[in-house]
């Protein structure tokens, strides 16, 4: 993938670089091994303080002008996205009653828990 970027990689050429990297299973395993980087460096520093009146994380982009703008910038996950997005449309879409809202949300946030119960130790 040298010379390139990140998002122009082909499946063939991101397994080549986790082989390379050292993960002999490929692109699978390389991704758990960042996912559980970045689950437990975001549990260990990536809090931030707030003193209960606002905080930096309750701003939005100058550019964020729908709800993908929003995902994008908070670099949310599929999961985190599809909870995001039921959230914001809770009851109002036509072919999403609150019942199936929920669920969907119920189902999304499953999703995420077993995903990040992989890489924490309890």
């Amino acid at each position: 993938m040298q010379g390139k970027r990140l998002n122009d990689g082909t499946p063939g050429e991101w397994d080549e670089a986790a082989k390379a990297a050292g993960w002999e299973d490929g692109f699978e395993d390389f991704s758990d091994k960042v996912d559980a980087i970045l689950i437990k460096n975001r549990l260990l520093y990536g809090k931030e303080k707030s003193d209960g009146s606002s905080a930096n994380y309750y701003k939005l982009p100058n550019d964020a002008n729908e709800l993908q703008d929003l995902i994008s910038a908070k670099n949310m996950n599929a999961q985190i996205g599809e909870i995001f997005r039921e959230c914001y449309r809770y009851g109002q879409a036509s072919h999403s009653d609150e019942l199936r809202g929920i669920k969907k949300i119920l189902f999304y946030a499953n999703a995420e828990l077993a995903r990040i119960e992989k890489y924490v130790k309890k």
